[in-house]
Order: structure tokens, then sequence, then C-alpha cells
């Protein structure tokens, strides 16, 4: 079977043949978090995605370099150079050093990720790790003519650039329009350009994070940072860039205008973007108090959650729609999620001890069927990678192996080499690229002591022993059992 792998690129707006630059090697670069606070859901999403990319692309057998960023400076409250350092800012309210900020939050981060079963990257470079080769990169666009100094600081000259480039060629939008749609923001009278935006910013004495440079004590623009990494570990081209969807009109676009200006070159060949999360048909906002932060999910510990759900829940969840595709929370829909998860996951389970009985016959139609399910995992994937797709062709073999497993099948209907390629196509794709777990069951003593301290927690939560409550539910999590409450008390449990 010989099939060619797909990727929708954000950049020509097509899907095209995925053709890395260097056969049998692939360089990707994924733009990380700010670490100035929890990681958010919106960042889960996407990063479980790129996970799922990683996995698949290994899963072929290519060798890849998947580098995903931490911004720990630069990251200003408003993506038009204004406002405060995010981290400098959260450093100043806690009373902190912004590095002890950075730090918190970065292994945060990790542990969320590692709940959700994502892989860590090959390479996790920081913007503060990098200051020299950010430098460097604003001598060489200063020296290609697109950039100019002001008092410290230094801008790069977007009607400049596209003179000969076209900016929009990324978000779609023409110069004029993005021109005439650009408020003239106070307090950047220095800037020749409406467009133009930072790739160097004159420090304040009272600023928290600053480094000298030839310009004078500074710190460098948020985009400068991902074109200055991406370059020193995947090269001037590399073949994909991804990002949330709301980096594209800006930050991405920046990047691609960078690159240009100071290499020649597109930075990324394919460009691919996740979409947004929305609850209850709504855009998830902490204004609307419709957002939610991981632990909150596992626990349901929200307003708008019935009750907690398992991390493997939540990552199956996102695979049931496209990387592209919006997602939208409610309590229904994680719960068929949960279900559907549940199936597939009880036949992962079968699936290690079940062995073929003495073959007998071979029922053709049922041969090629089980076959055409296998195809059907890589066509899905090979399809920009449709994870939904993926997991209906699993869910089609699922429901064979559960009958087989069964004895309602005769036991010699399919050839060793396809009962072969099934488990190992089903294990394959379950574990490795959609990167799923068996969840501990419990059903045996475990479960039965659990269930008894849920009593004994709920029986103390009832005479107002908010205390005891409170003690057993800590104690618990940290020893790795997170309880589930909701509006009827605690009902339920998971591993964390």
């Amino acid at each position: 079977m010989e099939q060619k792998l797909f990727v929708y690129n954000s950049l020509t707006r097509n899907k095209e043949e995925f053709k890395p630059l260097n056969p049998g090697h692939v360089g990707m670069y994924v733009c990380g978090p700010t670490v100035y606070s929890d990681v958010h859901l919106g960042n889960c999403r996407t990063f479980i995605a790129f996970d799922l990319i990683y996995r698949y692309l290994l899963h072929l057998g290519y060798k890849v370099r998947y580098v995903r960023n931490i911004t720990d400076a630069g990251h200003l409250e408003s993506d038009g150079d204004v406002g405060e350092d995010k981290v400098s800012k959260k450093a100043k309210i806690e009373q902190l050093e912004p590095m002890e900020i950075v730090q918190r939050y970065t292994i945060d981060f990790h542990k969320v990720m590692d709940i959700f079963n994502a892989l860590p990257p090959s390479i996790e470079p920081t913007a503060t790790g990098h200051i020299i080769e950010q430098i460097e990169l604003v001598k060489s666009i200063l020296a290609a003519g697109y950039a100019y100094e002001v008092d410290g600081s230094v801008y790069f000259d977007v009607e400049k650039y596209s003179q000969n480039n076209d900016y929009g060629a990324l978000n779609g939008r023409k110069l004029e329009d993005m021109l005439n749609n650009t408020r003239t923001l106070g307090g950047q009278d220095e800037k020749r350009g409406k467009l133009d935006f930072a790739l160097w910013i004159k420090a304040k004495p009272e600023h928290l994070m600053q480094w000298p440079s030839p310009w004078g004590m500074g710190f460098p623009g948020w985009h400068l940072e991902c074109s200055a990494m991406s370059n020193k570990y995947l090269g001037h081209q590399f073949d994909i860039h991804g990002g949330g969807m709301d980096l594209m009109p800006t930050h991405h676009t920046n990047e691609i205008a960078q690159n240009i200006a100071c290499c020649g070159k597109t930075p990324a060949n394919y460009w691919i973007h996740t979409n947004m999360l929305t609850t209850n048909g709504q855009k998830m906002s902490k204004s609307l108090g419709n957002s939610f932060l991981p632990h909150e999910l596992f626990t349901g510990e929200h307003a708008l959650l019935k009750k907690g759900y398992s991390p493997m829940v939540i990552r199956f969840f996102f695979l049931q729609a496209s990387y592209r595709s919006t997602v939208d929370f409610s309590n229904d829909a994680i719960d068929a999620a949960e279900i559907f998860y549940k199936k597939l996951s009880e036949t992962a389970r079968k699936l290690a001890s079940l062995q073929q009985n003495a073959l007998t016959a071979v029922d053709e139609e049922t041969d090629k069927g089980i076959n055409t399910f296998c195809d059907d995992c890589y066509y899905s994937m090979n399809d920009n990678f449709n994870s939904p797709k993926t997991l209906e062709a699993l869910n089609n073999l699922s429901k064979w192996i559960n009958s087989y497993a069964a004895s309602i099948r005769n036991s010699g209907e399919i050839t060793a080499q396809t009962f072969e390629r099934m488990k190992k196509t089903y294990t394959d794709f379950f574990f490795d690229v959609l990167g799923l777990k068996v969840e501990d069951s419990d059903s045996g003593d475990t479960d039965e002591l659990m269930q008894l301290i849920i009593k004994l927690r709920n029986e103390a939560k009832a005479g107002k022993d908010y205390a005891t409550s409170d003690k057993i539910r800590e104690g618990l999590k940290s020893i790795g059992f997170q309880l589930n409450d909701n509006k009827q008390g605690t009902t339920d449990w998971v591993r964390v």
C-alpha cells in the first residue's frame, strides 16, 4: 500500500502533497507558550494537534526535528508594541524575579503536556537564551535596508518591504486595506508607518528584563525570537511552521517578512494552523466565564461542568475534530467522547491478549474488509492528518475485534497475516499515532477502596466538616488520585 501525505498549507490555501526539503527528514517549528500564567485550553488544543502530527510523521519513518519555543521575554500586552512585558508585569504583581515566574509556569506547562501524553519536542529554546541570535538578526535586517533605528529602538519598515514582497501573503489581506484599518497608537510617533513593528525596543530604566545591544539597553520584539530560533535550529528554510490561527494575521506574517528580509526566503514550505475553541457555541473568554483551565476539566470544579473528565477523554475529545475545525465544549459532547473513548480503549485492552485460533477457512470478503479498515487509517491520516476519520476507521476495526473476541464470528475468517496486521494497525494508531492510553479501569480493590473514601468525604461535607473534606481531596491529589465533584457531590475519580 503506497500512499502520499497531503497537508493543507495556510500560505497557499491549498491541500498539497507533502515533500520534505531533505528526503527522510522533517524540520518542524511550532510557536510555544508565553509563560506568565497557567497554560490555557486553547494552547493545549494546539499542542495536542501538533503532537498528533509529530507522532504520525515519526510513524511514517521520518526523522523529525521538532522545535517548540518558550517565550519568556519580549511579549508585550499588545501586538502593537505597547504595554508591559507580560512576564515582567506578573513578576511585579507577585513581587518575584521574572525568572521565578518563568520557571513556575514552564514547569506547569510541561506537567500539563505530560498529563495529556504529548511527546516533548526535540528542542525547546527560550527567548532569553537567544538574545545574541536576535541581535544578529536585527543587524542583518538593518543591513538589508528593511529596518531603521530611532532613539535606541529598531523597527521593521513594512511599506519598503512591500515594494518587492507581498506582506499579506499569509493573512490574505492587501497592504492598502491593512493600512486603512490600522489606527495610529499613541506613543508610537517614532514609527514611520502604521504597520511597522518593533525588532528591538529601547528599555525604560524600570523595565525588569533588558540587555545591551548596539542600539543601547533594550529587549527584542516578540516576533523576532521565532525567526532567530527557527533559523538557528532548522535553517533559513524548513518544512513545517505551526501555531494557532490567531498567530496568522500578525505574528506569523511578521516572521515571514523578517526571514525574507534577512535571508531572501520564506522560512517554511508548509504553514499549519489550528482553529479555536468555543463553549456552547460562544467564543471562550474569561470575561464570559466560559473558559476552562485543564485542571478544572479534570476535577469538574467549574460552574459549566457537571463532572470532571480524565485527561485521555479530553485528548480524545480534541481528536474527534479536525485540527482546522472549531471545537465546541459542552457536557453532552464530552460525555459522548467519553463513551467512544472507553469503547476503543476497551478494545485496545482486549487486543493485547487476543490470539487467532487455528486457521480453518478464509472468508475472502471479511479478509478484504479488515485490510480496507487498516488502509483507511492511513488514508485518513494522509488526508491532512484527519483524526476524526481515523477514529472512524479504528471503530470499524473495533467492532470486528469485539465480535471475534466474543466468538460470534468463525475463527477462520481472516488469514494469519491479516490478523497480525489488524492487531498492529489498531495498536499503532491507538497508542503511537493518536497518543491515547488505556486508563486503569480499577475495577478491583483500588476502586472499592476509593469508593469508601468518597463515601467518607461526602459524609464529612454533609456534616459541614469542610476541613476534613478538603484534607481528603488534597491528600489523594498529592499521590495521583483526582476526585471528580459535581452537583450531587463526589461520585467518581481518575488517576492523574
